[in-house]
This record gives structure tokens, sequence and C-alpha cells, in this order.
């Protein structure tokens, strides 16, 4: 990769693609930012878009897409069945991933539903390095339990470990020799999201790969967040560092059995799919796509999107094309703890992630600090963020509260989105809530649903802890939204 060095001195990320198209984008005042989060219920997820500055709620479906990508779409092969958008979508994903087949689903969940739909039945465990939500939650559904085997540093906030997304792979082996044909699969997430999107290693996943096979159990991984794992193989990993981004990308997926992935992340688009060997597992599963998602030859997407997810993918090959990200990310993560704001380290993908743990220590979990951290930053910066902690988790049988290992503060990095000024806009105002942390109070439920709860609650302030910040806000940056 091009290493670009500024005359005084200055590291900063560099684009590596010109604007040509623009949207328009509204900042609200900080008072009428208060009356909006108070009108969605404290919950990020209810707010109208038209009333955020910078959409940091996820990377999903809001990357932005390429001349090349816009250009295929045009050549979209518009047919309910037998679409050549299909087949070169396909031909695609056998180049880059190596497997034989190629089921079409709307999204990642969609792919996480089927699998566990045909594979998990009452009173088995998969086990994994991390759980994602929508992951746990099918599994859940279906009468499974996840056992997480993440290594302990993967769950310590400040670290210099450069793969805390490793399995335990001791655990690994013990645990299939203790639950023989309880085990239906084994899952690992490239660029674990909840913990902070830190990638595992490649002699960590040949270990795990190794296991699976000695057991003949098979290896799954969500790939959704596999472009942010290469990138840091390529400059983290000894192994692969003398390797193309294609190369790498194969050695990964030789790996695997199983490898579904969210084309809305990777692959620049608005899809997903699932990848696999021949096995007995391919038709049933083709089954359940009909069933669940559309025809094999369209899986609940419009084929403009297929065509252009098979553009992205090529695009996701090339090293320039995906470092913007972590590049943006790391930048971030380096000037906030320079302001010695409490962020997740090394810098991972997907985001900079804040340790509200740290940043709010005073809000007990049971007030959910990452969430009501959230809120303050939409107050302070029209920033929309993602709680990843206590509100992202579900009670357990008996209704008690399931305190998560870590309270954190998404912002997502959509790819190709935001310019440099605006991320050191979100810095700014980052570092602003902190000198003012004190003022954040903690959140309750007002509404709580039993299944994925931080999507659709309603929440309430437990003080008047919102109309506090957003005066200190006014009178310190009282010229300023």
């Amino acid at each position: 990769m091009e290493t670009i060095s500024f005359f005084d001195g200055r590291k900063i990320p560099l684009e590596r693609h010109k604007v040509r198209i623009v949207q328009k984008l509204n900042l609200l005042p900080v008072e009428e930012r208060l009356v909006r989060i108070k009108e969605a219920s404290n919950n990020l997820y209810l707010l109208r878009n038209k009333d955020i500055f910078l959409d940091m709620l996820s990377d999903s479906g809001v990357n932005a897409m390429s001349d090349r990508q816009q250009a295929a779409m045009m050549q979209a092969d518009d047919a309910y069945a037998g679409s050549e958008s299909f087949f070169r979508l396909e031909r695609t994903v056998r180049d880059i991933f190596g497997m034989d087949h190629f089921l079409p689903a709307h999204q990642g969940r969609g792919c996480e539903k089927v699998i566990a739909d045909l594979l998990v039945k009452p009173g088995d465990i998969v086990p994994m390095n991390y759980h994602f939500t929508t992951s746990k939650a099918h599994i859940v559904r279906c009468g499974g339990e996840v056992v997480e085997l993440l290594l302990p540093e993967g769950l310590v906030c400040q670290s210099n470990n450069p793969f805390k997304g490793d399995l335990d792979t001791k655990a690994l082996a013990k645990l299939l020799e203790k639950y023989k044909g309880r085990v239906p699969f084994v899952r690992v997430e490239a660029g674990t999201n909840l913990i902070g999107g830190q990638p595992f290693s490649f002699d960590n996943l040949k270990e795990t790969s190794a296991i699976c096979r000695k057991h003949d159990v098979p290896l799954v991984m969500d790939a959704s967040l596999l472009q942010d794992n290469l990138y840091f193989l390529k400059m983290r990993d000894e192994e692969c560092k003398d390797l193309s981004i294609r190369e790498i990308m194969r050695a990964v997926c030789d790996q695997c059995d199983i490898i579904y992935f969210s084309a809305r992340k990777l692959g620049f688009a608005r899809g997903g799919g699932i990848c696999m060997r021949e096995s007995e597992l391919v038709d049933p599963l083709k089954e359940l796509i009909v069933l669940n998602e559309g025809f094999l030859t369209y899986g609940g997407m419009s084929v403009r999107e297929i065509e252009a997810i098979a553009v992205g993918l090529e695009e996701t090959m090339d090293l320039s094309v995906i470092s913007q990200g972590p590049e943006f990310i790391a930048y971030m993560v380096a000037e906030l703890e320079k302001r010695g704001v409490p962020v997740v380290t090394p810098a991972g993908g997907l985001g900079c992630h804040l340790d509200a743990s740290r940043f709010v220590p005073h809000i007990p979990q049971e007030q959910y600090p990452a969430a009501a951290l959230a809120v303050a930053t939409y107050i302070a910066g029209g920033i929309r963020g993602m709680e990843r902690g206590t509100l992202s988790e579900s009670r357990d049988a008996d209704g008690n509260e399931t305190l998560a290992e870590m309270e954190l503060l998404r912002l997502a990095m959509p790819r190709r989105v935001f310019t440099m000024s605006q991320i050191d806009y979100a810095i700014d105002r980052v570092t602003w809530l902190y000198e003012n942390r004190d003022l954040i109070g903690g959140l309750c439920f007002e509404h709580e649903p039993k299944i994925l709860r931080f999507f659709l609650g309603k929440l309430a302030p437990l003080s008047d802890w919102q109309e506090k910040l957003t005066e200190k806000f006014s009178r310190d940056l009282s010229n300023s939204l």
C-alpha cells in the first residue's frame, strides 16, 4: 500500500476517491436536538434521518457505491427466475471465495435464520468467538445455547493485542469432546462486532478449522466484516504480509465449510448470501432459501443490487479500497486518545468505539450507560451512534437483566461517506462531551420489547440531565450549533 507523507509532517488518512454526487445534511440547533431525541423516546433507531448530522449508527447498507457499481446496475437482467445478473454474481463469488455454491438472501440475518432453522435444535450448543445480536437471537429461538470462547484479552478495552477476536482453541477442543453430538456447527465472526470490530489471526483460524475437522463439525464464518479482517491480516499478521488481498481471502475461505455475509457491509451494496462447499446440507438450505427469502436466483434482492454486489466484491480485493475505513477509524481513535477520551484499542474495523464504562463510570449498567452516552452524543453534536452494551443484551429466563461484558458506544464509519473535516467535528464534540461527562445520567425503559429490544424499545431519562447538558452546551458554544 502506498504511504503518503505530508511536507508539514502530519500523518492523516488520504481519501482514495473523488466526490461526484453530494447529499445535503442538516445540523439542527442543540435545543431542537433535545426535542427530537425526546420525540424518539431516547432510542437512536427511532430518530428520523433528516434530524441527524453525522449518521454513525452503522455501516450496513449506507456505504457509498463506486461509479462501476452504479454502472453495473444499469445492465441488470430483471427476471424472477434465471437472471443473468445472478449468474454473474455467482461466478464472482466462486472465484473469490472458492466455494461450490452460492445461495442468495436479502441480508445477513436472512442467512442466519435459515442456517439456524436447519441446523439448531433444542439442547444444542453453538460455540463462537463472540456473539452478534441477531445470530444469537436465531440460535436461541431454535432452542440452542450460545457459548462464547473469546480469549480473555478480547474483553480488555485498552490493549496492544492486534488480534482480540481470536477464539480460545483449547477451550473449543474440550467443549467438542464434552458435547459430542450436540454441536451443530462452530461460528467464527470476522471483525467481531460487539467487542470493537476486532479481527482474528490467520493462525487462530487455522487451529479452529483443524479442531472442527477433527470432530467432523462444520466451521461457519460470518464474513460481514471480513474486508476489515483482511486489511488487518495484511497489516498485522506476519504470515499474510507478503500475500495479496485476494490470496489472503482464499486462504481464509479455505479453512471454512460455510460462509455467510451481509452484502450491506461486504460488497458495499444491499443483500447477502451463503457460500458453501458441496455437502448434504446444500439441498435443504436451498429449500429454506426459497421458503424464506425468494427464488434461488434472487433471494429477496433486487437484481440491480445483485449486479452492484458482484462489482463490490471485486473492489473488496483492492487494498486501497478496503484500507480507508480502518485508516479513518485509527485516526479518530488516536485523536480521541490524545485528548484522554476512553476508547477501545487497538483501533478495529467498523467504527470508533467509546468505552462507556470509563466515560461515564457513575452510571450503573442497569441504567444503560452506553445508551445514555449515545443520547448525549446526539445532543452534543447531532451524531447518531449505536449502543453496544447492556441494552443490546436480553433478559434471562427469570426476567433478570443480563449485564454486558463491555459497555460501548460505536461510532460507525460507513465507507467513502465522511470527509476528514466531519471526522474532526465528531472528535471535537465527543471531546467536549467527555469534559462534561458528569452531567450525563442514566435511562430506564418505558416500553421494553421481548426480542432485540434495542431496535424498538422506548426509554426515559432518570433525571433532568438532558436539559442540563443542553444548557451547558449552549453556554460553552453560544455561537455554534
